[in-house]
């Protein structure tokens, strides 16, 4: 078996070994998720407003849990503990994009770094749908993206992309997961005198 290199959930299983499969993780009590992109702002002495993004994008995700026992903390933790923090990233599934509906696609034409459209088959595509893309040019491409209009032969997106993106390329909205660090070094929970784990998670997205 591989690897297990998602955060365990239900429909994401780890062994004892860290292989895929064996154990549901739990599901999420609640969480949210943040599209953070810093613009700096100024005006002109006419009060014109100049504005221009002067960061990467990135997605923050909060993550909270229901009560756990024992048996259904273990798996999440012993997994955010092996990657020490921030230090090794991970992926995470969110509930609401696992099954959208949406057939994956193949892009038409070629797209460069920075580009908001991104030429397909838009049959079936509906703004607020998150993907990912696999380009076999460029196998490091794990960026997400979501979908803010929908044309007849092409979509926009947010962000830009991060890196160029070849003709026949897949864009891939099955389960898109989202690269991932912890924003916290120091792995904390509570146990109350029911036995029972208090645990959440702050998470923001990385590229390569």
């Amino acid at each position: 078996m591989a690897i297990q290199n998602i955060l365990p959930d239900p429909y994401n299983t780890i062994t004892n070994s860290g292989d895929s499969g064996g154990v549901a993780g739990p599901g999420f009590a609640s969480m949210s998720l943040s599209s953070a992109q810093p613009i700096m702002r100024d005006r002109t002495n006419s009060g014109r407003l100049i504005s221009r993004s002067h960061a990467y994008h990135k997605w923050e995700i909060d993550i909270t849990y229901n009560p756990l026992t024992k048996a259904e903390f273990d798996p999440v933790y012993n997994f955010l503990l092996h990657k020490q923090g921030s230090l090794k990233p991970f992926y995470v599934s969110l509930p609401q994009y696992r099954v959208q509906g949406i057939a994956d696609k193949t892009t038409t034409s070629s797209a460069v770094a920075g580009s908001t459209t991104l030429a397909c088959n838009t049959t079936g595509i509906v703004p607020g749908a998150l993907f990912r893309i696999n380009d076999s040019g460029d196998s490091s491409h794990t960026k997400a993206y979501m979908v803010t209009r929908v044309g007849a032969s092409s979509i926009t997106i947010i962000p830009g992309l991060a890196k160029s993106v070849t003709s026949g390329a897949v864009v891939d909205f099955t389960d898109p997961t989202i690269k991932v660090i912890q924003t916290k070094d120091v792995q904390e929970y509570n146990l109350a005198n029911n036995n029972l784990y208090s645990f959440s998670l702050k998470l923001e997205e990385v590229s390569q």
